[in-house]
């Protein structure tokens, strides 16, 4: 079983990073994209939220059983006029997940399709019992 610290504090900063704290007041700091997580018999899915994301600003990344998205939203500048009210957030996002030790982090397929990235990480196949022989002597 794979033990994951819980930090109730992180979920306090995600939380203040999504939400303006005031109506109509947007951010260019860093903001958290949505996740949902999900698994099969076969593999682990997660899906992340990152709609006006150009891919060559996105770097998918593992390092020690620890998956990390990192990518940027950046605001088209406009060369006329000017802009009335911007609440999309913008900016670097980090997102990092860490991998159950069933996980093959060497199958990590990554896809995106209308403003989703779509992660599938393979599970890797259950170990079975290690027969050892014993000499009779």
């Amino acid at each position: 079983m794979n033990m994951v610290r819980w930090n109730p504090f992180r979920e306090f900063e995600e939380m203040f990073g999504r939400v303006p704290a005031f109506p109509g007041e947007s951010s260019n700091e860093n903001w958290f994209p949505a996740a949902d997580i999900s698994e099969d018999h076969a593999s682990f899915q997660i899906e992340l939220e990152i709609p006006a994301v150009a891919r060559k600003n996105v770097e998918v990344s593992v390092s020690d059983g620890v998956l990390m998205v990192n990518g940027e939203r950046t605001l088209e500048e406009r060369s006329e006029g000017k802009h009335h009210r911007i609440e999309r957030r913008y900016g670097k996002f980090t997102r990092s997940f860490r991998l159950p030790e069933n996980a093959d982090e060497q199958s990590i397929k990554a896809s995106s399709r209308d403003g989703v990235l779509q992660l599938v990480i393979s599970k890797k196949e259950a170990e079975g019992p290690r027969v050892i022989d014993v000499r009779v002597e």
